[in-house]
């Protein structure tokens, strides 16, 4: 699979057999760059309601072609903005589209969306494991802390790319990520959502530092905005 990184938490995903994939879909984010795919796509994946994840998707998914999955409040919130084609989930189940397998497993955060003066519940936050075609399969975590039960993700799903969290403040800090992988045991781990607001201060430096004491056996691959890579 081709990995591209375009910033916060936004992830494009070119699967062995073509199927383009958008996680995340905040494709103005502060550290996006100039040069970006704006699709179409044939998966949007969106783990919680928040603006920096929900991002552009009202601008992206306007045709019936692309299909955004999320969970069922989303789903709602989606539709009843026009957007036609939007599939709604919830925690623990599995949904197989396109020769994909896309499970919905836990995060630990919150989920809202701000319209004027009204805070619209999102739902519960949720992470994506995603098995490709050719049986391999990859983890966003979404916006999380740490929890325990990401040993059963690792365990059941046995992801062997993980993108984390490691920003600190809202979510894992680098530290927490370390041990992150030690639970899940991923093969390559590609760090996210640090370093786009001020309160972020969680680094890729201090990550590879605890990875080295919590799982030093995990690759860790740094992407810049706008890089690609294959898996």
């Amino acid at each position: 699979m081709k990995i591209t990184f375009y910033g916060h938490a936004t992830f494009k995903i070119i699967t062995p057999e073509g199927i383009r994939i958008l996680i995340d879909p905040w494709l103005d984010n502060p550290q996006s760059p100039e040069e970006k795919d704006l699709g179409p796509y044939d998966l949007i994946l969106i783990t919680h309601a928040h603006g920096d994840h929900l991002g552009n998707v009202l601008e992206l998914a306007r045709t019936a072609t692309t299909e955004v999955i999320a969970i069922h409040e989303i789903q709602q919130y989606l539709l009843a903005h026009g957007i036609p084609n939007v599939t709604g989930m919830n925690i623990g189940g599995s949904y197989r589209t396109k020769g994909l397998t896309i499970t919905m497993v836990q995060a630990l955060h919150s989920s809202s969306i701000q319209e004027d003066e009204a805070l619209i519940y999102g739902g519960d936050p949720a992470g994506f494991v995603v098995r490709l075609e050719d049986g391999r399969a990859f983890y966003h975590a979404g916006d999380t802390g740490l929890f325990y039960d990401m040993k059963l993700i690792g365990e059941l799903y046995q992801p062997e790319v993980a993108f984390l969290p490691i920003g600190d403040h809202y979510v894992m800090g680098p530290r927490e990520a370390a041990k992150a992988c030690a639970l899940l045991r991923p093969k390559l781990v590609i760090p996210m959502h640090f370093g786009t607001f001020p309160l972020l201060t969680g680094t890729p430096e201090k990550f590879a530092h605890y990875l080295k004491e919590f799982a030093p056996e995990v690759e860790l691959k740094v992407l810049a905005p706008g890089e690609t890579i294959e898996w």
